[in-house]
């Protein structure tokens, strides 16, 4: 009996080869690599729209970003890109007066549309009531989401002169005042990291009691 066996041989190596045999049986032939496919050319979509007054004309990529729109092709870079998420409000825009952030919206979206941008705002010889304040009240610091704060702040204004609720009223029913809390929740968009807040506010009730004057004269 132990002629016929071989005494290298132990269960644990049968059990061992017989899965491997199997395993390699089971293995299908490597398949011949496929031949790369030619990558697509990305059709180009034309948009017409009008900044700051100025009726302008461009051929994208439909999945341009408005803020790239505005920085990369039309070169107006007082619009800043900050997080990207639409979380920090550096991309403030408006359009048709109305506050957006424009690194969430695609260009191709705004066909026929009023964009404003920091520069449409005032220039360095006229400022805009907003931009002077600013600069009296100390409201930027580092300055990289100044243009974001004052699009944002000139929005919030006009939201409460036209009687826009807020969840902060008392009375969401009732016309929304221009208090230091109304601004502070309308602005909570928009970050400072800086921390110039309190500066921003005083800007913005110094242009609000200008406005409130014209308003009653």
């Amino acid at each position: 009996m132990a002629d016929r066996l071989d005494p290298t041989l132990s269960r644990r190596g049968v059990l061992t080869g017989g899965a491997a045999t199997a395993v390699v049986a089971a293995t299908p032939a490597a398949a011949a690599p496929l031949p790369p496919r030619p990558a697509k050319a990305t059709p180009m979509m034309p948009v017409r729209f009008t900044v700051n007054g100025e009726s302008r004309s461009l051929t994208l990529d439909p999945r341009t970003t408005l803020l790239d729109a505005l920085r990369e092709h039309l070169h107006l870079t007082g619009t800043k890109k900050g997080c990207d998420h639409g979380q920090c409000g550096a991309c403030t825009v408006l359009v048709h007066g109305v506050r957006i952030n424009s690194c969430l919206s695609l260009a191709v979206m705004h066909e026929g549309d009023a964009i404003t941008t920091i520069e449409g705002l005032g220039t360095p010889d006229k400022l805009h009531p907003m931009q002077a304040a600013f600069v009296k009240h100390d409201g930027y610091q580092c300055g990289y989401c100044t243009p974001g704060q004052i699009c944002s702040a000139v929005a919030v204004l006009d939201e409460i002169k036209r009687g826009v609720p807020s969840h902060v009223q008392a009375d969401v029913a009732g016309r929304p005042q221009a208090s230091n809390m109304e601004m502070r929740e309308r602005m909570s968009g928009n970050i400072c990291r800086c921390g110039a807040y309190s500066n921003i506010a005083e800007a913005m009730a110094e242009v609000a009691g200008g406005a409130a004057k014209e308003d009653r004269a």
